[in-house]
Parts: structure tokens; C-alpha cells; sequence
């Protein structure tokens, strides 16, 4: 039987609503990040960089992008023959198939998986985070302190933690109880929803709770695990972790890479980023183009001005255009003439000449306020943005545009224009 001491499984499978029109077509996890990057490559990264040779991937929206991405796990040298990176998708089983209902019942699913490799200890991550961590640190922390389950946790400000799950602890780090969102916390270390258990004690726990509909870690497991006097401790992590759930938090750690000094540095030596990456030719810049505090990745073709934006590989900024303050992902077209103002579009995205993008006042978006906010022009993959048209802010456009989709050549600031359809 092959032994492993430690193995990860990774939920990536979730949909991503709060990202609007970027995750239409694709599962969060797979969604560009710093230009060359996806979501998904951190934490696959932390794997191999903590030693974790096995990896189960488990996806269920939209997973094509993610499931070509990973392929069979080389970037990451996770193409092993003990181990490796494996892709766990929801099967048609004899009796009682049905997709992931919780991050829990999704491991359940996989328990044949799990007890094919024998683990003392399971590593459960989600797909969604922008972070460094060594995993072998907090696991030599679970065994000194004898511990069914760790989880790791991080400091908030304290007029934020009513936002988290917060756990309360001793002054030994042992966690006594479980606070969701509380008005009043009593404490201010959130979860990240990194968990290391015992395998036997997580096992038992989701054989028994396997009835419960959604079963979930945060909601069902843990508070099963303290409930049945097991030893739950808080692993404090104090590094850079970035939450990238909304639109406005995306941007945001895209726009971080960009300081002179980042808080999050992509291209430390002793603790790479791995990802899988295309041979592109290099980045050309034309006599007119400029580009200043930006992050550009090859093959792109600049002929107008970039100004702090983050660019995907193969993008196009034609003539007279100013990217400014957005994120464009890769082999999108910029036409000649356009003024792009905190934008982020997504990939294969055309917009045609003398667009202008980002004016006007912040409105509420009609639709969806709490996802197309702070100040942004969402536009997700494939769409194509007719030339002339001016566009205002918290707005989401998704698919063929065409020019009489634009009264008076307009989308007005907190409007929303999703059309079917795909490019001919």
C-alpha cells in the first residue's frame, strides 16, 4: 500500500458569483491573475514548495479552463507517478450520485481517493486565495500540539472581524468555540479556511454527517470535531493573504503587483511561482508607445500608453489609446484611440476605436450592486464592444455588442448589457 504522511485536497470548484461576468464561462480558480498567473496556481505552488507531492483537485463548475491548466500537474512537478496532481469531479456512482452540496460532502465523496494513499494527516485548501504559505510549518505545529485539527488563521482589524468567522481561543492557541460574523467578536482571528486534520478523526466525522444536506467544514465538521471534545488549535498566520471573492479585491491585489516595493512579491527565488506558462515572443513597444508602472507580459503589442494596468500576454493597445489603472487579460484588442479608466476585461475581449471607458458618476448598478461596484467596467470574455461607445462605471457588459445596444452611443453608468451569442 503507498503511504503518504501528508496529502492536500484542493476545492476548486466553486462557481465565484461575487466576480459577475468573469466567471460566466470559467470556474474562479482558473481566472487570470498578474498577467500570466491563475487563482489556482498559489496554492498549488505552496504545495510542492512545502513538500506535498499529492494533490486532489476537486472541480464542478465550468471546469474545462482549470482542468486544461493543470493538465497532468508538470509546471508544479506534480506529474508523479506516486502521487501527483489528480482532477476529482463528481461521478455517477451505483447508488446515491450527486454533485459537491458542501466543501465537506465533496471530500466525502472522495474518501476511496483519500484512503488509496493511506495519509496520517489531509491538507484541505480552497482554489480561490492569492497567498505564500509553508504547509510543513503549520503541520509540525498540529503535531506539537497533538492536535485533531488545525486551522489557520489570521489577525483582522478589529472593526472587520464582524465580517469573518472568527475563532475564540485559550493562551495556548486551543480553540474553545466558533463565532460566525458576530456583531460583537471577541476575537479577531478569522479563518482562512486552510484546515489540517487528523485523518482518522475526519474520516469518522464525515462518515457520520453524510446525511447532512450541504455539508460544510465551517458549519457542520468543525463544530462536530469541538463538540466531540477533539484537540482543535489556531495555526496564526501573519503574511500577505488576499481574499480575491469580489471584484473590488481582485483589482485591487492585481494593482498591489504593480508598487514600486509589493507587499506580495511573484518572483521570490526560494518560493517560486509556478504556472503553467506558453513560449511567447517578447513584448513590443512601438515609437509612440509608453508604458510606466505596469505589468506587461510578452507577445502584447503596445502602440499607445499603459499606466499602472496589469496586461495579460498577447494584448493589443492600438494607437493614441491610454490604458489606465486596469486590468486587461490576455489576447485582448484595444483599438486605436480608446480611453480606458479602471477597467477589467477579460480575455478575447475586442473593443473597437474611440471607446472610452470608465466615466461619468458612480451609480449603483440596477442589477447587481453588490457585485459590479467600486468605480469598475467589468466586461467579461469574448465580448466585443462596437467602436465610439462611452461607457460609465459599476457597468457590465458580456457578449457581441452591437452599436444599437448603446442608446445614443451610451451605456450609462450602473447598467448592465449581457447579450448571447458568440463571435463568428
Amino acid at each position: 500500500m503507498i503511504k503518504k504522511e501528508m496529502i492536500a485536497m484542493l476545492l476548486a470548484g466553486g462557481q465565484g458569483s461575487r466576480l459577475g461576468v468573469l466567471t460566466a464561462k470559467v470556474a474562479k480558480p482558473a481566472v487570470a491573475f498578474g498577467g500570466k498567473y491563475r487563482i489556482i496556481d498559489f496554492p498549488l505552488s505552496n504545495c510542492i514548495n512545502s513538500g506535498i507531492d499529492t494533490v486532489g483537485v476537486l472541480t464542478q463548475y465550468q471546469p474545462l479552463r482549470l482542468n486544461t491548466h493543470i493538465g497532468i500537474g508538470m509546471p508544479w512537478d506534480l506529474d508523479r507517478n506516486n502521487g501527483g496532481v489528480t482532477i476529482l469531479s463528481p461521478y455517477e456512482k451505483s447508488i446515491g450520485s450527486d454533485w459537491y452540496s458542501g466543501t465537506a460532502n465533496a471530500i466525502y465523496q472522495n474518501i476511496d481517493y483519500i484512503d488509496t494513499y493511506n495519509p496520517d494527516y489531509v491538507l484541505i485548501l480552497s482554489g480561490d486565495h492569492i497567498y505564500k504559505m509553508d504547509y510543513e510549518v503549520m503541520l509540525d505545529y498540529h503535531k506539537e500540539n497533538n492536535a485533531a485539527v488545525t486551522i489557520a488563521c489570521m489577525p483582522v482589524p478589529w472593526e472587520e472581524a464582524s465580517r469573518f468567522g472568527v475563532v475564540i481561543t485559550d493562551e495556548n492557541g486551543q480553540i474553545n468555540e466558533f463565532e460566525e460574523k458576530p456583531e460583537k467578536p471577541r476575537s479577531n482571528l478569522a479563518s482562512m479556511g486552510i484546515y489540517i486534520f487528523t485523518w482518522k478523526v475526519l474520516r469518522e466525522a464525515l462518515i457520520k454527517m453524510r446525511d447532512v444536506p450541504g455539508c460544510d467544514f465551517g458549519k457542520h465538521i468543525l463544530p462536530e470535531c469541538l463538540g466531540n471534545g477533539e484537540r482543535l488549535f489556531a495555526y496564526e498566520y501573519n503574511g500577505y493573504w488576499k481574499d480575491v471573492g469580489t471584484l473590488g479585491s481582485y483589482w485591487e491585489a492585481n494593482m498591489e503587483l504593480i508598487d514600486i516595493i509589493p507587499e506580495f512579491n511573484l518572483y521570490e527565488e526560494f518560493w517560486k511561482i509556478y504556472t503553467k506558462s506558453d513560449a511567447v515572443p517578447p513584448l513590443y513597444v512601438s515609437e509612440e508607445g509608453f508604458i510606466e508602472r505596469s505589468l506587461v507580459c510578452g507577445n502584447s503589442s503596445i502602440e499607445g500608453t499603459v499606466l499602472n494596468s496589469v496586461l495579460g500576454a498577447g494584448v493589443t493597445v492600438g494607437k493614441g489609446a491610454v490604458v489606465r489603472d486596469s486590468i486587461i487579460m490576455k489576447n485582448t484588442v484595444i483599438g486605436e484611440g480608446c480611453t480606458i479608466d479602471k477597467a477589467i476585461i477579460a480575455e478575447e475581449v475586442e473593443i473597437g476605436a474611440n471607446c472610452v471607458l470608465g466615466e461619468g458618476e458612480a451609480i449603483p448598478n440596477k442589477v447587481n450592486p453588490k457585485v459590479y461596484s467600486f468605480g469598475l467596467v467589468t466586461i467579461g470574455e469574448n465580448s466585443v464592444i462596437p467602436p465610439g461607445v462611452r461607457i460609465g462605471l459599476n457597468t457590465a457588459i458580456s457578449g457581441i455588442t452591437k452599436a444599437e445596444d448603446y442608446p445614443d452611443g451610451v451605456l450609462a453608468s450602473g447598467e448592465t448589457l449581457i447579450k448571447a451569442g458568440e463571435r463568428a
